[in-house]
């Protein structure tokens, strides 16, 4: 039976108008992630990641502690443009209250989800994340173990599709994604089953975040 790891990238610079980099915490919690692997002697037999830059920091962050192996890219796994969704694209007019701006996100989705005008739809959007899984379901066999360095958003719409079939629980889902978070599937005779989700036990507590 082999296993793919859905890994949520580490922190970004939410602050700074590059946002596309992880922050110094972001680099921290994913070399945790690389930690626990080799506390449990395991690294992936393949990786790859989205082509964004905090993809790419998290990928070498984790798995420098596994000497891991160099990884494929797949702009597949890219995240949606949330900050655009939102009109948020500088920081000066991102709010500082994450809460605020989850709200303003979650109605953005909704719009967006339902139809709304974006420069890549919603439907193009599941197209290209469930293709990219269908690579890495081909890559997992059998036996194999595959970690894929991605965003909250391919998380939560692949979960969404798993455990209900559609994208119904896309938006709720994404919206408790953890930064260096673990959702696993495993894939076997009877398909792709969701095995753990969002999982952080590798994160200390008192650096858990959200965005």
């Amino acid at each position: 039976m082999g296993a793919i790891h859905l890994i949520r990238h580490g922190q970004a610079s939410w602050h700074s108008d590059d946002y596309d980099q992880l922050s110094e915490l972001g680099v921290r919690q994913s070399s945790w992630l690389g930690q626990a692997w080799e506390a449990a002697d395991w690294k992936p037999d393949w990786s790859v990641a989205g082509s964004l830059r905090r993809h790419a920091q998290t990928a070498v962050a984790a798995s420098d502690a596994v000497d891991g192996d160099l990884y494929d890219v797949d702009a597949g796994w890219d995240e949606y443009d949330h900050l655009g969704l939102t009109g948020h694209v500088s920081a000066a007019d991102r709010p500082s209250d994450p809460r605020e701006f989850q709200s303003l996100l979650d109605a953005a989705l909704e719009r967006w989800v339902s139809g709304g005008e974006a420069p890549e739809t919603f439907a193009a959007f599941t197209q290209r994340v469930l293709a990219a899984l269908d690579v890495a379901t081909a890559q997992a066999g059998s036996g194999r173990g595959v970690a894929v360095f991605t965003s909250g958003g391919p998380i939560a719409l692949v979960t969404s599709y798993l455990l209900a079939g559609d994208a119904s629980l896309f938006i709720p889902l994404n919206r408790v994604t953890v930064n260096a978070g673990v959702t696993t599937l495993i894939v076997g005779r009877g398909g792709r089953r969701v095995l753990t989700f969002n999982e952080h036990t590798h994160v200390p507590r008192d650096s858990v975040t959200f965005r």
